[in-house]
């Protein structure tokens, strides 16, 4: 006589047939290298792990490490303050001096909020005339022409870097066909406003490659465009080498336009002894700037407050690389990373290198004391197709990571059961990265197949967590 074996329920059958990590790893069909830990966030036991200590570029990812050092020297409620000073008294609105723009390090300042700092000072301060110098300092942070010298020349994600930034440095390009040529525009538009400028020049050129060309214009950038590459009409945003000198041009046009006219702007390395501050303008809090910049991705804001935590924490700094080096150290003693070799802080650049292990461990010392979970946005589980699953029981909040032939996904899981899981998965394949030539890397070939694919793994990992892991 045999007895009756108990039927499995549904969920331990899934459980049961569940393949090795390995395997799925490897029916992803990735080229490179791949590396995936996942662990509890309460206990921090490490529940699965695929080549868990090999370092890859983080691409986008390292933004989560840079939002936590933030936090962590500045505060979430930190302001970044852009100013305008003076050298002497405002007398019957009238400054017998000089006038000078000081930026503070904001990467989110844009056209509307310069347009509200000139009426201020109109309308607030009282100022009608100046008859010294306009003078334009952007030495909060160090001057860089871009994040990545690697980059194509064109791209708007890696523009140029000072302590004086408008419009996340970029400025728009747009061009319509006339019957005698085409009509080219540059402006630093944004949500109300659309102010030409010089600061960067464009030129249309008979060839067909490259589609684009820059040089220093010295007081201006100097772009050139592919005729056949522009069609009937369009647009793109355009990088901006020279923020401060672009910043300080759309000041002097619309102070112009509040009745207030300043001489030619002269970018100054330090600002004069005794000058006196007569406007200040804010931005955001730093937490709205973080979470802001974890949805939306932006480069410039992730160097901004990296650059601006490393000052805070040991006065001046010369490059970004330094600053990186600064992070990585910190995320060594606060974080209990072990080998983080970030050399920016955006992940833009491919030499930087961050394990899965390493990750893991940094998001649950910083869901513990940094909060940072409540910034990453919500990242919605997904069938084989790419269609998003509604009303699924698993909730996942994370920071995804792309570049050419890289790509990341790193955060956190809630399962229906209330066990919360840290996580990260890292995919490269650096020899066919390596192999791009400049202009190559803003579509190369076979560079969104790669991407399709890593996405993938990323959700067949998600899903099995979900199937593995809750109770």
């Amino acid at each position: 006589m045999s007895s009756l074996r108990p039927t499995a329920r549904t969920g331990e059958l899934l459980k049961t047939y569940q393949p090795p990590l390995s395997e799925l790893v490897s029916q992803a069909g990735l080229a490179g290298k791949t590396s995936v830990q996942v662990a509890d966030v309460k206990t921090g036991l490490v529940l699965e792990s695929h080549n868990p200590l090999r370092a890859l570029p983080p691409a986008s990812v390292a933004k989560a490490l840079t939002a936590c050092y933030a936090l962590d020297v500045l505060g979430p409620g930190y302001h970044f303050e852009t100013r305008v000073l003076t050298t002497a008294p405002v007398v019957n609105g009238r400054i017998d001096g000089d006038l000078i723009l000081a930026g503070g390090g904001d990467p989110t300042l844009d056209t509307d909020a310069v347009s509200e700092i000139a009426k201020r000072l109109r309308e607030e301060v009282g100022v009608t005339e100046v008859t010294g110098r306009f003078l334009v300092w952007g030495g909060a942070l160090p001057s860089l022409n871009g994040i990545d010298s690697e980059q194509p020349y064109q791209v708007g994600y890696n523009p140029g870097i000072s302590g004086l930034n408008l419009n996340f440095n970029r400025v728009h390009f747009e061009w319509k066909r006339a019957s005698n040529g085409y009509n080219v525009t540059m402006d630093a538009r944004s949500a109300t406003l659309r102010p030409e400028v010089r600061a960067a020049r464009m030129r249309i050129e008979a060839r067909n490659y490259p589609i684009y060309t820059y040089t220093d214009g010295g007081a201006f950038d100097d772009w050139t465009v592919a005729r056949s590459a522009l069609g009937r009409n369009g647009a793109r945003w355009l990088p901006v080498r020279k923020p401060a000198r672009y910043a300080a041009e759309v000041f002097q046009i619309l102070a112009r336009s509040n009745g207030i006219v300043l001489k030619t702007p002269e970018l100054i390395d330090t600002l004069p002894a005794g000058a006196t501050t007569i406007l200040s303008h804010e931005s955001a809090p730093l937490r709205v700037i973080l979470r802001d910049m974890l949805r939306y991705s932006t480069n410039i804001t992730a160097e901004c407050v990296g650059m601006t935590a490393t000052t805070a924490r040991g006065g001046p700094i010369t490059s970004l690389k330094a600053s990186a080096d600064a992070m990585n150290l910190w995320a060594k003693d606060t974080l209990g990373m072990n080998s983080v070799a970030l050399e920016d802080h955006s992940g833009l650049g491919d030499d930087s290198r961050v394990s899965a292990r390493d990750m893991v461990k940094a998001l649950i010392a910083a869901r513990k004391t940094m909060g940072i979970k409540a910034l990453l946005k919500q990242h919605p589980l997904r069938t084989e197709d790419r269609r998003i699953i509604e009303n699924h029981p698993v909730t996942v909040h994370a920071k995804t990571g792309t570049l050419n032939f890289v790509s990341g996904l790193g955060g956190f899981i809630d399962l229906p059961d209330g066990t919360e899981l840290a996580f990260a998965c890292f995919s490269a394949d650096l020899q066919r990265r390596d192999a791009l030539s400049r202009e190559e890397r803003e579509r190369p070939p076979g560079g969104k197949r790669y991407a399709v694919s890593a996405r993938k793994l990323q959700q067949r990992l998600l899903a099995r967590w979900g199937i593995l892991y809750n109770g």
